[in-house]
C-alpha cells in the first residue's frame, strides 16, 4: 500500500557561488527545512503549518514557495488526491542560503514519495523551481538544483542541472551574520546596466573557475572564483563585507564572496582546518561591526535533499 505521509528535509545552498550569477549552486552540510507531506481527500494543496520562521509567512498555496511547487507536483502527477503540508523552517530568512528553495524542494520530494509513479529528478526540479519563483520572481535554479542533487551544479534556464567534479580535499565554509537582506532588494541592486567589458571579464572568470574543476587545478580555480560582475554592487548592502572577505583571503582561502543574495558569505579553502582558519576569521571580521554570525563548514560533495524516517 502507498505512504500516506512523508517527511523530507532540504539542506542550504550556496548560491551563484560568486562566479556563477544564477547558474551555480552548492549545497552545504548543517542547516535546512524540512517538509511533511500528507494525501488528503481534499483536492489541491493546505499548508496546516509553518514553523521556526522568524517573519510570517504566506500560507496560501499559490504565495508560497512549498505550496506552489506542490501545485505543479498535483498538476503533472495528477495522483487522484490532495495535499496537506507543515513547513518547519531551519534556514533563516533573507540569508542568502537558500531558505525559499529548500521549502520548495523538500516539499516535492516528500510528495514524491506518495505517488503510486514517481516523477524523475528532472520533473521535480520543474516544480521546485515553479515553487522558488513566488520568492525571488524568476526561475533560478542555482539554490533548487544543488538542494536535488548534492554537491556543486550547473544550471542554464529550464535546461536539466549539470552535477559538476568538485577537488578532493577543498571545503566551503559558509558564514552567516544575524541581519536580513532581502532576495529582491539585493537584486534591485543590479539594474544599472553594465557594460559589455565587464561580462567578458566575468566570462573569462567563470572559463578559468569550471576548466579547474575537470582539470583538478586550484590554481585556475583560485584565478576564477572571483565575482567582479555582481559582488560589487551588492557589497555596501552586507555590514563589514569587505573586511569579511578580506579575512578570508589572508586565512589563504582560494575565494571569497557573497552566498546568494547575502548577506552570508563564503569561502573555499584546501582542507578542514584552513576552512575552520578562515571561519573563525570572518566570524571575528563580522563581530567587529557589531554582528554574530554562525559558520558552516562542509565537504563540496555535500549530499542533497532526503526522506526522512519516522
Amino acid at each position: 500500500m502507498s505512504r500516506r505521509s512523508a517527511r523530507a528535509f532540504a539542506p542550504a545552498s550556496i548560491g551563484n557561488v560568486g562566479v556563477g550569477f544564477d547558474l551555480l549552486g552548492l549545497v552545504i552540510e548543517g542547516a535546512g527545512d524540512t517538509v511533511t507531506v500528507a494525501r488528503s481527500v481534499e483536492p489541491g494543496v493546505r499548508i496546516r503549518a509553518i514553523r521556526g520562521s522568524e517573519v510570517a509567512l504566506p500560507t496560501e498555496p499559490e504565495h508560497n514557495t512549498a505550496g506552489r511547487a506542490l501545485l505543479s507536483l498535483l498538476e503533472r502527477a495528477q495522483p487522484g488526491f490532495g495535499l496537506d503540508v507543515e513547513i518547519d523552517k531551519g534556514i533563516a530568512y533573507g540569508s542568502g542560503m537558500g531558505g525559499s528553495a529548500a521549502s520548495a524542494v523538500a516539499a516535492v520530494v516528500a510528495a514524491n514519495a506518495l505517488l503510486e509513479s514517481p516523477l524523475d529528478v528532472d520533473a521535480l526540479y520543474a516544480c521546485a523551481l515553479d515553487g522558488e519563483a513566488v520568492a525571488s520572481g524568476g526561475r533560478h535554479g542555482d539554490n533548487v538544483a544543488p538542494m536535488l542533487l548534492g554537491g556543486l551544479v550547473l544550471t542554464v534556464g529550464d535546461a536539466p542541472p549539470l552535477k559538476l567534479p568538485t577537488p578532493a580535499g577543498v571545503y566551503s565554509v559558509l558564514v552567516h551574520p544575524d541581519c536580513v537582506l532581502e532576495t529582491r532588494r539585493a537584486r534591485a541592486a543590479l539594474a544599472t546596466p553594465y557594460a559589455l567589458h565587464e561580462f567578458v571579464t566575468q566570462n573569462g572568470h567563470l572559463a578559468r573557475f569550471i576548466a579547474g574543476l575537470y582539470r583538478n587545478d586550484l590554481d585556475l580555480i583560485r584565478a576564477g572564483l572571483r565575482d567582479e560582475l555582481v559582488e560589487p554592487r551588492r557589497a555596501a548592502l552586507i555590514p563589514g563585507f569587505e573586511d569579511v572577505k578580506q579575512a578570508a583571503v589572508a586565512a589563504d582561502a582560494l575565494g571569497a564572496s557573497i552566498s546568494g543574495a547575502g548577506p552570508s558569505v563564503f569561502a573555499w579553502c584546501l582542507g578542514r582546518a584552513a576552512a575552520e582558519r578562515a571561519g573563525a576569521a570572518m566570524r571575528a571580521a563580522f563581530a567587529a561591526h557589531d554582528l554574530d554570525s554562525q559558520i558552516y563548514i562542509s565537504p563540496l560533495d555535500a549530499p542533497g535533499a532526503r526522506l526522512l524516517e519516522d
